[in-house]
């Protein structure tokens, strides 16, 4: 009994089966997580390192290189980047994408450890940052603040936090721009000297004085009882009577009397957030794994609503970053997509196949649907602009599988074969010819399952979605159809005069002209093979009509705004130019009369936690801001993004200001040029002559390095002899300066919960210039006597790298440009490519280029998916030999495999579409359906043969016939469902729906003629005048 069999005879079981599973698959869909795009594995790690008052040529030496050296001896490390500063060092750490996500933490775990056996110098700390790398914080909140000082502010957002991290599907929430305090003891060097104190022993008294460790622990009886000296500070009247002994004759004083005593925030700041200009802090909310962002939107929003009648007056709390409203919408464009998909195959059915046979077809569509969506939850996929989109691409797909057991089905019927053997003899006859045509189809997308790559991750769903819906078709085609054909199908018996629909006539008169191309194609059989040939190689000259994008930039009404200005900049600069900028917007962008700009966030000083795939925070630094610019409809991102670059080119035009739509798939600039070598001044020559070119080609703007300009720097020459001859050490240089200059940390403040950090600074110090910094006195720790440190050194000011960057050891400048409107990443490549291997044979010997930016990411990501295509090319040829048994026919499937790509390039260049990565995916699935119908076709033209008394070239154009109409309409389904992605899809989708669109239509013409005119070349199967019957066919 096979399946069909079982179906009908045991129909009220099939139809209880039929029912749970709907109505599971319904439930299922309710409790699918959300997201726009499938989660991806990141696989980067830094480590940061503080080497306080160090110079960018100290912090590579004797930090960046250490770590790089001993990190490059995991093996699973791919590349390892390096940037060495004024006292920070920030290793980037990739490990390659063949290790599983699972071992990720192995290797972090290693990572540390060769840290901690690392021999680093004095002073120096580090931390490796792993835990949250490539986390998206997709909603986040601001707390606008007219006038409340940040700590009151603080208070607020801290309940609120505590609010919202309770929500179910929230994970994080993280608050930014909140100011750091500190209790500061401001001295005077002159009123300490009156009281015969030093600065280090004023230091020490403090230290001492501040108790926050344990007393330890006594016994009594049989209880251990703990000791709590009192003495640590907890309020500042307690520090500011504290007593300090001065003189020989024990005087004391208290410590409020020689110094200032007060608390604060940390001058400068190291950062701070400002909502439409005003000051502000951040909360940005991260969404647990397998949740569901849209959900939590919702929840963020009720919650809202209540904390907003809790806030005093002069707090506002606003949305500034909504990932889950892009994803609503996304979600509910491609469900409408489906929708109108499902409606048009719905309609092709019935107008071809009329209102039985269509709705018994068509019928497969939510039950195939609805079974997937419930697979899906069971294997913890969701919905996403991926899935959906792999949905509507099977949609063609599924259908074919009803379409051809139907159509065998009336045949049968229609040839005089009663309900029940027509159906059980079909299934049984397209079994295996339905499960290879299945399993070719999904192994062409294979490939994008098993890249090991970013992309690969975000694409690899499409193979299971696509996957589990023909399998899925598979087995309801050969159950649930062949149960509805037996039950609702009706056909004229032989003799009896059939009535035809206009459709019926149209698809017949179709058939007949086929027909006459056959009788045609078989004739002139190798010119129809030289013609396709010549066509497929044509095509690729057509290529280069066709631009490259490998990935369009997102869709989001979101438009950023990074500023770097030169490393050494004060805050406060980097501060006047976003409020040059935010004056703009709110004049020229947010006016009633412009309506561009909704609301913007400007984050100074370090940007804001990762909101979106497509966004990379930069390092924290006093020259850096992030703008985040909602705009009113992503129509209007241009507009703003030409606007802004306008006014900042001509405002600022030595800063580095790029102004862009996000990326799709993570940050980045897509013209990069690497400049690699060893000596810093060759590869500043080379550089600049590197950025000359690109500003030399039409549509390249913002041209700049990574290193930037070079720096000022003070150098202390400290004279040796004269040092110890005043009885001071380098040490003693060190902390007089830094007390003087920046203050020191003598302790820490408790105030309940929170511990602030007491530090001793300088009236003065930051009023200090050059001259005075020569009058500055240097304690001597041991006795106590101060000189001016021009006595013992002399300042030197020297320029020094700004910045100095690495990769895989070696000192690399990366010079980078972004695009205007309408020009591609490859037409640039394209015209500066030539330049630099003209121009590299001058270059200085060791210094070389690598490209980076979208050439270096395509090449990857469409490299990985490339490597795998042998393989999956493997498993069709073998899924082929166990179908047919047969070399030649196998030979013919292959060969019918590229013809699509003709299609595909007309497709292209008359759609005014581009190719990337998405219409290489196009290119995949197109593969797919085509092998599809080469082996139904193929497996029609056996089953003629073995008819008796049939001869080899009527069996050819009788199989052609028999297949046109599931071919055809497989065709028109596959192409008309796909025409509302490519309205609705946007630009990321677009090339992929042109390319299966157009494609599957020249494609399937091709096919029509291409695979019978093959086969009659391999099998020589003659004309009719001479050609022999089927039984004297050889096979193979």
């Amino acid at each position: 009994m096979n399946l069909s069999e079982f179906s009908i005879k045991r129909s009220r079981v099939t139809f209880t089966l039929l029912f749970v599973i709907m109505v599971m698959g319904v439930s299922m869909y309710k409790k699918l997580p959300q997201d726009s795009m499938p989660p991806y594995t990141v696989r980067v790690a830094q480590v940061i390192a503080s080497f306080p008052g160090a110079s960018p040529d100290r912090v590579e030496r004797l930090v960046a290189d250490k770590i790089e050296k001993r990190v490059q001896e995991i093996p699973e490390v791919k590349q390892i980047s390096s940037q060495s500063r004024t006292g920070l060092a920030v290793i980037g750490i990739t490990v390659k994408d063949q290790v599983a996500k699972e071992d990720l933490q192995k290797i972090w775990d290693l990572v540390r450890r060769k840290m901690q056996a690392l021999s680093l110098p004095e002073g120096v700390h580090w931390e490796l940052r792993d835990d949250g790398v490539g986390e998206v914080y997709g909603i986040s909140l601001g707390l606008i603040s007219d006038g409340l000082p940040y700590d009151e502010m603080k208070d607020y957002a801290d309940d609120i936090r505590d609010a919202l991290v309770k929500l179910p599907d929230a994970a994080k929430v993280e608050i930014g721009g909140a100011q750091e305090e500190r209790v500061y003891v401001d001295f005077d060097n002159a009123r300490l000297a009156r009281y015969g104190l030093t600065v280090g022993q004023l230091k020490n008294l403090i230290a001492s004085r501040n108790i926050l460790v344990s007393g330890g622990t006594i016994s009594q009886g049989e209880e251990s009882v703990i000791l709590e000296p009192t003495g640590n500070f907890d309020r500042v009247e307690e520090l500011k009577r504290m007593l300090v002994p001065v003189g020989e004759s024990g005087e004391v004083v208290y410590l409020g009397d020689i110094t200032n005593i007060h608390k604060g925030y940390i001058s400068p700041a190291k950062s701070f957030v400002r909502v439409n200009g005003q000051k502000a802090l951040s909360l940005a909310i991260s969404l647990k794994k397998g949740a569901n962002i849209v959900r939590l939107g919702e929840d963020v929003n009720r919650a809202v609503d209540t904390l907003i009648d809790d806030l005093p007056v002069g707090l506002s709390l606003v949305r500034l970053t909504s990932m889950d409203e892009f994803v609503s919408t996304s979600v509910d464009d491609f469900m409408s997509n489906l929708l109108q998909s499902v409606a048009i195959v719905l309609l092709v059915m019935l107008i071809f196949l009329g209102m039985r046979t269509g709705f018994v077809i068509s019928s497969l569509i939510p039950m195939v649907t609805l079974a997937t969506l419930l697979v899906m939850g069971l294997i913890g996929m969701g919905l996403n602009q991926v899935t959906l989109a792999a949905l509507i691409m099977a949609l063609g797909m599924m259908v074919d599988n009803a379409v051809v057991v139907s159509e065998s089905i009336m045949v049968k019927m229609e040839e005089g074969a009663d309900r029940m053997t027509a159906a059980v003899d079909s299934c049984k006859e397209l079994f295996i010819p339905l499960l290879i045509s299945t399993l070719t189809t999904s192994v062409a997308f294979l490939s994008f399952y098993l890249a090991e790559s970013v992309m690969g991750e975000i694409m690899g769903p499409i193979f299971v979605v696509i996957t589990i819906a023909l399998l899925a078709s598979w087995i309801i085609s050969l159950s649930m159809i062949a149960l509805l054909c037996y039950f609702f199908i009706k056909v004229n018996g032989p003799g009896e005069e059939q009535k035809l629909s206009f459709f019926d006539k149209f698809i017949e008169f179709m058939k007949s002209k086929y027909e006459m191309l056959i009788h045609v194609a078989l004739r002139k059989r190798v010119l129809v093979l030289f013609s396709v040939l010549g066509m497929f190689f044509l095509s690729f000259f057509g290529f280069g009509l066709v631009p490259f994008i490998f990935f369009p930039d997102s869709e989001r009404n979101l438009v950023t705004v990074d500023i770097n200005l030169p490393l050494g900049v004060k805050i406060e600069a980097t501060e006047t130019v976003v409020e040059e900028i935010e004056t703009f917007i709110k004049k020229e962008l947010q006016a009633e009369d412009k309506k561009v700009v909704v609301d913007w966030s400007s984050y100074i000083g370090q940007g804001p936690e990762s909101y979106d795939l497509g966004y990379a925070p930069d390092e924290a630094n006093s020259n850096y801001a992030h703008m985040l610019i909602n705009t009113t409809s992503a129509d209007m991102n241009e507009r703003a993004i030409s606007s802004l670059d306008d006014f900042c080119f001509e405002r600022f035009p030595t800063a580095d200001i790029k102004v862009k739509r996000l990326g799709s798939a993570g940050g980045g600039t897509p013209i990069e040029i690497e400049i690699i070598g060893d000596d810093p001044a060759k590869l500043f020559e080379v550089s600049e002559s590197v950025k000359q070119m690109l500003v030399g080609i039409s549509g390249t703007k913002n041209v700049k390095d990574n290193w930037g300009p070079r720096t000022k720097k003070l150098v202390i020459d400290i004279d040796q002899a004269k040092a110890q001859q005043a009885g001071v050490t380098n040490q003693d240089i060190a902390v007089s300066l830094s007390s003087a200059l920046t203050g020191v940390k003598t302790g820490e403040f408790r105030e309940g919960d929170q511990s602030l950090a007491i530090v001793m600074r300088n009236e003065k110090g930051e009023s200090l210039d050059i001259d005075r910094l020569r009058g500055v006195n240097i304690y001597a720790q041991q006795s106590g006597k101060a000189v001016p440190l021009s006595q013992v050194a002399r300042i030197v000011p020297k320029w020094q790298y700004a910045q100095i960057r690495r990769k895989d050891l070696d000192r690399t400048i990366t010079v980078s440009s972004q695009l205007r409107e309408g020009v591609t990443a490859s037409e640039v490549t394209n015209a500066l490519v030539p330049a630099l291997e003209e121009s590299v044979v001058n270059w200085p010997k060791g210094i070389t280029y690598e490209l980076g930016g979208d050439s270096k990411q395509s090449a990857e990501n469409m490299g990985a998916v490339i490597d795998y295509l042998p393989l999956c090319g493997f498993l069709i040829v073998l899924l082929l030999i166990i179908q047919f048994n047969s070399m030649r026919k196998t030979l013919i499937v292959l060969c019918s495999i590229p013809l699509g790509i003709i299609g595909v390039v007309l497709g292209l260049i008359l759609l005014r579409s581009y190719f990337g990565f998405m219409a290489f995916l196009g290119v995949i699935s197109l593969a797919g359906i085509v092998v599809n119908n080469a082996i139904v076709l193929i497996d029609r033209i056996e089953i003629e043969l073995e008819t008796e008394g049939v001869e080899a070239y009527d069996a050819v154009v009788g199989a052609c016939l028999q297949r046109f109409r599931p071919i055809l309409l497989t065709t028109l389904t596959t192409v008309l469902g796909m025409i509302p992605l490519y309205l609705g899809g946007g630009i990321m989708w677009e090339p992929m729906a042109a390319s299966i669109m157009v494609g599957l239509m020249f494609g399937t013409v091709i096919t029509l003629l291409f695979v019978p005119a093959f086969y009659s070349v391999l099998y020589k199967v003659k004309n009719p005048e001479t050609a022999p019957i089927a039984e004297d066919l050889e096979t193979a």
